[in-house]
């Protein structure tokens, strides 16, 4: 497997995938603002995304992808590997029907206990309603990463990274649509076509993901349920994966209980720091984490101990290299960038600076979360699926008290600060969890390297600190004052910290080289550092 390859086709199409986002966000900011619709509006899209990252993103990947490719070792001719899959469908789907009725039908008592026990303001019909429509998007989606999983086995990540792209897409259309109606007057008929979008892109994913399964050579059909051993031993290896990412889920759900006592507008605060952050989190941690997990079980499973700790360096190093700036680049400049993107409409100034706080403090966390996408596959790999139970349990006890502590002084701002704490408590446990078991230890080199990345990235935000009042005045300008600015910032310090990186042999050339070979990840492991 090219890891650089790999990661860059993810990260690419998901790049791609951001940009739209970021239009449909600054639509969403202009259109509803950060009014009671609004707030409305980003709870009803929560509650399924939570659940979607469960599933999408945490415990059926990990777990479904070393069987899937255990199957695709014992069979070349890929039949065993499709028969798993389909008596994991025939599952799966009846599991997944059933859950999203019986949410639905509990929804006003899940907004009523969000919303501070009906007291916060946003139990209403209206917005139990909007929930109601956007929840069927997680039996979708859900059903459509089984297919992503498979590609994604098969070193075929283009279709599952392009697919979030059909979210934005149907959004992006249905508030062209608003607009065209009425210009945005109505914020709750506006609400409710984003809502019905949202479950239309769901259709679209999962026919999407499903064509490109059948093109790379698998058969689907949905037949009686059956549990067979192999979907009895994929049980046995997910429940602990669904627990230790339902734990991540609750603390979700923690942050909806406490943004239900915060004042209107703390969800879209929220939600639209989160953009900002989840930028890089999802280009690289993501990307990353998905690249190079059926690579490291292949290693393991052929007691390649060496390949797994060479290919995880690898990947921790390209991490940093992206992230760290990343994140020194939000914190600074976090004013600038919510400023250009979001204010406007009736999206304030006030709403603005809100924003930027709640993006500082979530980018403090940012290397931790993308260092956690990348250590967990060094469990998951190994079919452990129970340490990061422990440790996500033990950072969501860490999160709950620190929000005790810091929301009734900081507001939002401090539950914002208290994710990211919690984010970096749980890559400590992980990663020392690694190197207790021999599986993983971050080596002399590497924590060289990071120092000379940080240096550099600490060069950028000097930069950043002294060019960003130079823009005063353009960044609320007109659009072309807020693009030119806001990329003369943004090419200025990416400039510096390229320089430098460069200066200080913070890029490893010759392994940039050598993982832009073919079969780098493998080469990289059996030819060493």
């Amino acid at each position: 497997m090219n890891l650089l390859k790999s990661t860059g086709t993810i990260a690419g199409l998901t790049l791609v995938s951001r940009i739209f986002g970021f239009v449909r966000d600054i639509m969403l900011a202009r259109v509803l603002g950060a009014g009671a619709a609004a707030d409305a509006w980003q709870l009803a899209f929560q509650l399924p995304n939570i659940f979607r990252r469960l599933f999408a993103e945490g415990a059926f990947s990990a777990a479904f992808v070393p069987l899937f490719n255990r199957k695709l070792e014992e069979d070349e001719g890929r039949s065993a590997a499709q028969n798993f899959a389909i008596d994991v469908l025939s599952v799966f789907v009846p599991i997944l029907l059933v859950f999203t009725a019986v949410m639905m039908l509990a929804m006003p008592w899940i907004v009523w206990f969000i919303d501070d026990f009906g007291e916060g303001g946003r139990t209403s019909d209206f917005s139990i309603s909007l929930a109601r429509i956007t929840f069927p998007y997680l039996g979708l989606i859900s059903a459509a990463t089984l297919f992503a999983a498979i590609l994604n086995s098969v070193s075929r990540f283009a279709a599952a990274a392009a697919a979030p792209i059909m979210l934005n897409i149907c959004m992006i259309t249905a508030l062209l649509i608003v607009l065209g109606i009425d210009g945005g007057a109505d914020p709750q008929r506006t609400a409710y076509y984003i809502a019905f979008a949202v479950s239309i892109s769901g259709v679209l994913q999962m026919l999407w993901l499903y064509f490109w399964a059948r093109k790379a050579g698998f058969a689907f059909a949905i037949k009686k349920p059956k549990f067979t051993p192999d979907v009895k031993e994929l049980g046995i290896l997910i429940l602990p994966a669904v627990f230790g990412a339902g734990i991540y889920q609750i603390s979700r759900f923690i942050d909806l209980f406490f943004l239900g006592r915060l004042p209107e507008g703390s969800f879209v605060y929220l939600a639209m720091g989160d953009r900002l952050n989840q930028l890089p989190l999802g280009i690289i941690g993501i990307a990353l984490g998905t690249a190079i997990l059926p690579a490291l079980s292949r290693f393991i499973a052929k007691d390649d101990q060496g390949g797994a700790q060479r290919l995880q360096s690898n990947a921790i190093e390209l991490a940093m290299l992206l992230t760290i700036p990343a994140a020194m680049a939000l914190f600074f400049a976090s004013g600038p960038l919510v400023t250009s993107f979001y204010v406007g409409g009736n999206f304030h100034a006030r709403d603005g600076a809100a924003t930027a706080g709640v993006v500082s403090a979530l980018v403090i966390g940012l290397p931790a979360y993308v260092l956690v996408k990348v250590l967990i596959p060094g469990f998951f790999a190994r079919k452990d699926t129970k340490t990061p139970v422990y440790t996500a349990g033990i950072s969501l006890i860490i999160n709950i008290i620190l929000n005790i502590l810091l929301i009734p002084i900081y507001g939002i701002t401090g539950l914002a600060f208290a994710g990211a704490m919690a984010a970096w408590s749980n890559c400590a446990m992980l990663y020392f969890m690694l190197h207790r078991r021999g599986h993983f230890h971050l080596e002399l080199s590497l924590l060289l390297r990071m120092g000379r990345i940080t240096v550099s990235a600490a060069g950028m935000a000097v930069v950043l600190v002294y060019g960003a009042p130079l823009g005063e005045g353009f960044y609320d300008g007109s659009i072309w004052q807020r693009i030119g600015s806001i990329t003369a910032l943004v090419c200025a310090g990416g400039f510096v910290y390229a320089v430098l990186a460069w200066l200080t042999g913070a890029i490893d050339r010759d392994k940039i080289a050598m993982l832009t070979k073919k079969k780098a990840a493998e080469q990289a492991a059996q030819e060493g550092q």
